[in-house]
Order: structure tokens, then sequence, then C-alpha cells
């Protein structure tokens, strides 16, 4: 146990060879190994009954225990005490919406050095994709309505291809976004929990060692999705006939089902490595046992954390856009409809650029928040994370 972001060793973590670790109320654990030849019998395991009250119990509520609600007759309820609460979660397994709630609630304890991040990156981002888009990517061809079937298959397919190089450039930049930020708001998040401050450059100083290992699993990643996508795809795709097409449908909506299966296995990956300072092969495996027996619950609260982003960034896309398009004179949105491509004017592009900056600020601490507690979250339900946690965080007793 120490005070870096890992807090605790992964090698000798009970999820690493078995299934459990230290049981928490309301859980299901097997019987130990071992039984003592002497056991007190059943009765002494319940709560002691509650002796008749002489005085009327007087009006009014009841000082709280630290245990519950008071039982029926005014006697302690008999439950799970109340967790600490250090940081942004309470120290025990967490519901959904607590793990949304603390999300947001790092964005508001530490939003100096989260909107710093992530505003800077945002910026940084949206200047070099415009400029790359404006002025080093070749312009997309026009479609001809009066073209021949076989001159428009051409000028769609160079449409595809400039519209597939201008996507490849713009999450090229967004990725190297991701990654600086994700590392930085890994640490906030993990300090955040132990209720401690941290500054960027404290942040930046635990993440940047370990920036060349993110780097390589957020890469490793889409190239294990691609491959699989390709092998489902090229064998109908060189056929050249009709029943190879349909072929290679729908082995890419089973490739499709295949990626997603996998995405959410490895979902944990990017904390795992940057938390436990472990290699990229290693924190995909770690991964793979956190979320072992957990993927429909993992997969549900990964898709309502992009849905709510989503949200968010239409909300704040939508009155930027029309801002825009007022302020621009109206642009040349008619091209969309007519064919060709619009030619949008420098206020428009900096307006919507504003909007994309302002909601990729709020949304990606979100998704990443929720990513680190999900983690923290598998790995308190696994591993009694939180009795470490609690001790890092000095609390008495622990």
């Amino acid at each position: 146990m120490n005070d870096t972001p890992g807090w605790a060793s992964p090698g000798s973590a009970p999820s690493d060879d078995q299934e459990g670790g230290t049981p928490h109320a309301g859980e299901e654990t097997g019987p130990p190994s071992r039984w003592s030849a002497q056991q007190p019998p059943p009765a002494q395991w319940s709560p002691p009954p509650t002796p008749p009250r002489t005085v009327p119990a007087q009006p009014g509520p009841r000082p709280a225990t630290g245990w519950g609600a008071p039982g029926p007759g005014g006697g302690p309820a008999w439950g799970r005490p109340t967790a600490p609460k250090p940081g942004v979660i309470p120290l025990r397994p967490l519901g959904i919406g607590e793990l949304l709630d603390g999300s947001v609630s790092v964005l508001r304890t530490h939003w100096r050095t989260v909107l710093g991040v992530t505003v800077t990156v945002a910026a940084v981002s949206q200047v070099a994709d415009l400029l790359m888009q404006r002025y080093l990517l070749p312009a997309p061809p026009e479609l001809d309505p009066s073209a021949t079937p076989t001159e428009t298959l051409h000028r769609t397919a160079d449409v595809l291809q400039s519209t597939m190089l201008t996507l490849l450039v713009s999450l090229g930049i967004t990725l190297i976004g991701t990654l600086f930020t994700t590392a930085v708001l890994t640490v906030v998040v993990s300090r955040s929990v132990l209720g401690r401050d941290v500054s960027f450059r404290d942040a930046w100083h635990e993440a940047r060692p370990r920036i060349p290992q993110l780097v390589g699993l957020t890469l490793l990643l889409p190239l294990i999705s691609f491959a699989i996508l390709a092998i489902a795809i090229l064998p109908g795709a060189l056929s050249g006939s009709d029943a190879g097409v349909s072929l290679s449908v729908l082995l890419s909506l089973a490739a499709l089902a295949v990626i997603i299966w996998l995405m959410i296995r490895f979902s944990l990956a990017s904390p795992a490595l940057m938390l436990e300072r472990g290699g990229v092969i290693a924190s995909m495996r770690r991964s793979v046992k956190l979320v072992r027996g957990a993927w429909w619950r993992t997969f549900g609260v990964l898709l309502l954390t992009l849905v709510l982003s989503f949200v968010v960034s239409m909300v704040i896309a939508i009155p930027f856009t029309l801002i825009a398009t007022i302020a621009d004179g109206g642009s040349d949105l008619g091209g969309m409809l007519s064919g060709t491509t619009p030619d949008f004017g420098w206020t428009y592009l900096i307006i919507t650029g504003v909007g994309a900056v302002v909601a990729n600020a709020l949304t990606l601490p979100f998704s990443a928040g929720v990513t680190v507690l999900l983690y923290v979250d598998r790995r308190i339900r696994r591993e009694a994370l939180d009795l470490e946690l609690a001790r890092a965080a000095g609390i008495p007793g622990q």
C-alpha cells in the first residue's frame, strides 16, 4: 500500500488467481476451505433480542448510530455500517448512479485542473484539425448530376477516399488529445477517490512515465478490431459474386458483435495500465479478469455514459451551429442538398469549433471519470480495495 495512484500491488490480488477476495455485504461467497471443530450454536449468530422497554419512547428523531435507520420498536437496525467517504465516492461497491455522480463530482471538485487540461487539449486539437482540413488536405471532388453512371461511380469513390483521409487525420488528432487527457485525468480521479487535491503538475508527473504504454494500448485495440473486421469481409469480397457480398454482410455483423464483446472486456485496461503500472498485455489481461462476471453491467454503464455524452454534445453543438450559420450569412448549406461540397466560411468554422471545445471539455472528463470509477468499483467488489483505500486515506479504525 502506498500513496501512488496504483494503491496496491495487483500481483497479490485475489482476482489474479481466484474469483473473489474479501466478501462484502450482499455478495455470495463460498465456504472456507477449513472449518474449526468447535462451532458456536446457530442462535448466537443472530442479532440479540431487544429487551422490553419499561419507559415509553420519547417522540422525535433518534440520534444516528452509524448503522442505518432505527429498527422496529426503537431498537437498532442490523445491517452494513455507513461506508466512509473521504473523496468523491463512498468506499463500498457502487451503484450506477454513484458512478455517474462521482464522475461529475470530480469535475466539480477539481474543476481548475480538469478544465485546464481538457479545454487546452480540445482547443489545440480543434485548431490543428481545422488548419489541416483547410490547407493541407485536398478538397473532395464535387458530384456532377449529369454524369454517366460510370463517372458517378468513380466520383463517388473519390469522394469516399477523400472523406476517409479527412476522417483519419481527424481521428489521429483526436487520438493524441485523448491520450493526454486520459493519462492526466486517470491520476486526478484516483486522487479524488482518496479526497486529495492534485495539481496539473503532480498529475502530469505521475502520468508521464506511462504515456508510451498507453499509446501502445490505444493503437493495439483499434488494430484488433480492424483485423477482426477484415477477416470477416475479405472472403466474401474477394469472391465477387452476389452470394459472396451477402456472406460478407453477415460475417461483418458477426464480427461487429465480437468486437463489441472484446472491447468491453478490455475497457478497463487503460486505468489498470495507468494505476497498476503494468505492461500493455498485462493491463488487457487485468481488465478481462475484472470484467469477468460483470460484462453486461459494464456494457450498460459504458453505453449509458456514451449516450449521456452524446446528448450533452448535441445540446451544446446545436445552438453554436445555429449561431454560426446566422453569423456566416447562411454559409453554403444548400450545397449539401444539391450534392456539392458546402463552402463554410471562417466565421462558421470558428464558432462551431468553439462549441466543439466546450462540448469536449465537459464530456471527456465525464467519460474518463466513469471508466476509472468503474475500475475502482470492480476492484472493490473482487479484491476489497475499499479497505486499502480507507487505510490510504487515513480513516481511523481501518
